[in-house]
């Protein structure tokens, strides 16, 4: 018999390596945690739930995953890591099993304007080697089809050392995509000079009105003025034509100014590359309001918002241009991929008609190729991430979700829980985090953190199965089978809010009153229509304040205690304490550690992979200069005041030396919605959609009248807090406010006075009202979607 043979008739045995079954944590410390110890299963899928601020993140993305990370790093050569920024290793005594870890959250996607879903996911990549191959008439190689890719054509000399060295003509030309008038971004913009300065003055006295352009500085105002192309004393509006010329449209041209030599060019191109380069969310709000008032943008007129040139919107496949397929639903795009029957190109199409199946399979076939990733939520940008990982042949690594369900109807969420399964059941540990009790219910283990939030948790209050969980008498665990009742009685509208004709996205032609001086709330499955008829449709002078989950605009030094208001105050309260100025304290003015500028750590930008941030040395993360944390107020630095959570703030403000009624009002505003356990100096830039929202509500709380628009406000929110956001919502509403909230969540549906219900599908499938009325009647009824889960929910399906 051969040793194969024998082998094989051998009685099978554990293999020593099939027992490193459990990825191991002993002693977590980070942020919040409490020397954490925790056993987690291989090849099974994990959720990690407790309220917000318990350290879920903090176990599942800032210790397990980031150490994975860290030891890839570390198996690159000498030379790759001398290019890479050293990485920190986590608060952790032991981290035993790790696999390699896929970071799938809910970060935004880029927001460069060239930047779509297609181009994010590669879909565009395989359609523009698609049409190279098929499309008739044939324009070029992949790159004539990219609105990314200009053409080039040269031509000269050029030297060839081989032998002797001789001057060779040569020619170089490339075929690309990008429409010459857009520059593949599909609108153009058009500046009113009038914006840029007062005609009647001169630059000498003082003529620009572009913000950040002050009279003394060497490289904006000084250069115009000393460039010998203008006359600095003379009023603009008396300038020649070649004087006008020359200040709105020279091409860059080198001058020396006091002995320096400077690069003079026109206004208008000058202000594209210093303006219009830059996300408009991303400015500060004094240089978006000049945008706004300078710049108009439309769609190009050359390419009409496609992006491609003109011999790139002829070529076709079957009467249809790589234009349209890109603005076509994916779910339609799918069908038309799999109607191509070329043998010469098949693993082409295969490939490519199972990414956009996995779009339709994810939620997402309503979204088109042509979608700017930056108009994504972040749910949706975290599922257009799962794509690329779905038909992934690796096994045995470790995907770390951030609350995936998150922009899902319920009728979604069973479809997102299938695929978590499928992934595990490739031979992977899925870890998620989440609370939606409908992901919890489907866990092979749950880690249940708490018991509070800040530094009330930080520490493991139950670890096993869900029916362990569910007797466990954790705050979680007390929580996972609640369920709110419809209301006795609803609220009497004060008024309506009229929408007429809106055809905005998907919407057809939409008439809906929407009742004013209640709780109304407008469901629907993703992508029904739900944000194009509240952000899209609704009456210019309406007086609607929407509060959503987009970026708070701000610097990476932005954090809550900036954004709301409420470090004017405490600087202040400091300075008059220790007798020196306010600027002292502020991480962006004099006081600032000058290694970091106040940022309290280095970034690292590492081009295609993910930038990384690594604590500064000089302050040890403080933000602050040494001198400047020896003054104190109520015993604390500045540093120790932005370490605190609001809960711990709020108290600290309240009374005593360092009482300041203005700081304990903002505190106790942003407690009441449900942000207790932030820290005041916690980068905007890490906050969660959710946390975003509710500190946008928290200053808006106070202010008298209006009309509240909120999108999804229990994003990231533990059942047990959802029943603080309602009561949040019913006190809006008593004092005089109209609430309008898009919602997924039963809880608040339940808990609304009105619903307007949108469907009964997604994209082209969506975009009518198909219920509006009580909730009581939308349960009674269950002709939709959501009126059969709402019953389900409320126990009388």
């Amino acid at each position: 018999m051969s040793r194969a043979a024998s082998a094989r008739t051998e009685p099978s045995a554990t293999h020593v390596a099939d027992s490193h079954d459990l990825i191991r944590v002993q002693g977590a410390r980070e942020n919040n945690l409490k020397d954490v110890t925790v056993e987690i299963p291989k090849r099974r899928l994990t959720v990690f739930t407790g309220v917000s601020g318990s350290g879920k993140s903090s176990l599942v993305f800032d210790t397990v995953a980031a150490e994975s990370q860290r030891l890839i790093n570390e198996t690159y050569s000498a030379f790759v890591q001398g290019f890479m920024p050293t990485l920190a290793r986590p608060e952790v005594d032991v981290l035993d099993g790790l696999t390699t870890a896929i970071i799938v959250d809910q970060q935004r996607l880029g927001a460069d304007p060239r930047s779509t879903v297609g181009t994010v996911t590669d879909a565009n990549a395989m359609l523009r080697i698609l049409f190279s191959r098929l499309g008739t008439p044939r324009i070029g190689p992949p790159g004539a089809y990219a609105f990314n890719v200009p053409s080039v054509r040269a031509s000269g000399a050029i030297t060839v050392e081989k032998g002797a060295k001789r001057a060779v003509k040569a020619t170089y030309s490339r075929t690309g995509g990008m429409c010459p008038r857009c520059e593949g971004r599909g609108t153009v913009s058009d500046i009113d000079v009038t914006q840029l300065y007062d005609d009647a003055k001169s630059i000498a006295e003082g003529a620009f009105t572009i913000p950040g352009w002050k009279s003394d500085s060497f490289w904006t105002v000084r250069l115009y003025a000393e460039s010998g192309f203008l006359d600095p004393h003379k009023p603009i509006r008396d300038y020649s034509e070649r004087e006008m010329r020359d200040l709105l449209h020279r091409e860059p041209t080198k001058v020396k100014v006091e002995g320096v030599n400077l690069t003079y060019e026109g206004l208008i191109p000058k202000i594209r590359k210093s303006f219009l380069s830059k996300d408009r969310e991303a400015m500060q709000p004094h240089v978006r309001a000049f945008v706004d008032r300078a710049v108009t943008f439309a769609t190009c007129p050359e390419c009409d918002g496609t992006r491609l040139t003109e011999a790139a919107r002829s070529s076709r496949i079957r009467g249809v241009g790589i234009a349209d397929a890109c603005a076509m639903q994916i779910s339609d795009l799918a069908e038309w991929i799999g109607g191509l029957d070329e043998p010469s190109v098949a693993p082409l199409l295969a490939k490519l008609r199972h990414t956009l199946d996995s779009f339709v399979e994810i939620g997402l076939g309503y979204l088109s190729l042509e979608r700017p990733s930056g108009t994504l939520s972040g749910g949706e940008a975290q599922r257009v991430k799962m794509v690329r990982h779905l038909g992934s042949s690796l096994t045995d690594v470790t995907y770390v979700f951030d609350e995936p369900t998150v922009g899902l109807h319920p009728h979604d969420i069973q479809r997102m829980n299938d695929l978590l399964l499928r992934l595990r059941d490739k031979g992977n540990t899925v870890l998620v985090v989440e609370h939606k009790p409908e992901v919890i219910a489907m866990a092979d283990h749950v880690v249940d953190l708490g018991p509070g939030a800040g530094t009330d948790g930080g520490e493991v209050v139950y670890e096993g199965t869900v029916d362990g969980l569910r007797g466990s008498g954790t705050v979680t665990g007390r929580h996972l089978g609640d369920r709110a009742a419809l209301k006795e009685t609803v609220r009497v509208p004060s008024g309506v809010l009229e929408i007429r004709g809106a055809t905005a996205n998907n919407l057809r032609n939409v008439d809906v009153d929407i009742p004013l001086g209640v709780l109304a709330v407008v469901t629907g499955v993703a992508g029904s229509g739900k944000s194009s008829l509240l952000h899209g449709s609704l009456p210019p002078g309406a007086g609607v304040v929407s509060v959503d989950q987009g970026a708070i605009k701000g610097s990476r030094r932005s954090n809550p205690a900036t954004y709301t208001g409420l470090l004017d105050p405490v600087r202040k309260a400091f300075a008059k304490a220790n007798g020196v100025k306010p600027a002292l304290f502020s991480a962006n003015s004099e006081g600032a550690c000058p290694t970091c500028n106040g940022a309290g750590v280095v970034y690292t930008d590492l081009a295609m992979m993910a930038g990384v941030a690594v604590p500064c040395e000089e302050c040890e993360g403080k933000r602050f200069q040494a001198s400047v944390l020896e003054h104190r107020l109520g015993g604390r630095d500045i540093s120790e005041v932005l370490a605190m959570p609001v809960a711990e703030a709020a108290e600290f403000f309240r009374a005593g030396e360092a009482r300041i009624p203005a700081a304990h009002t903002i505190l106790r505003r942003m407690a009441d919605v449900g942000l207790g356990y932030l820290t005041l100096g916690q980068p905007l830039t890490t906050l969660s959609g959710g946390e975003r929202q509710r500190l946008k509500l928290a200053t808006h709380v106070g202010e008298k009248g209006g009309v509240y628009v909120l999108d999804e406000p229990t994003t990231g929110l533990h059942p047990a807090d959802v029943e603080q956001l309602l009561g949040l919502l019913d006190r809006l509403v008593d004092s005089g406010k109209s609430v309008i909230v898009i919602e997924h969540h039963q809880a608040v549906m339940a808990h609304a006075d009105w619903i307007v219900d949108l469907g009964p599908g997604a994209g082209h499938d969506g975009g009518r009202v198909v219920y509006e009325g009580t909730p009581a009647d939308l349960v009674a009824d269950r002709s939709t979607l959501t009126g059969r889960h709402l019953a389900e929910y409320l126990g009388r399906a």
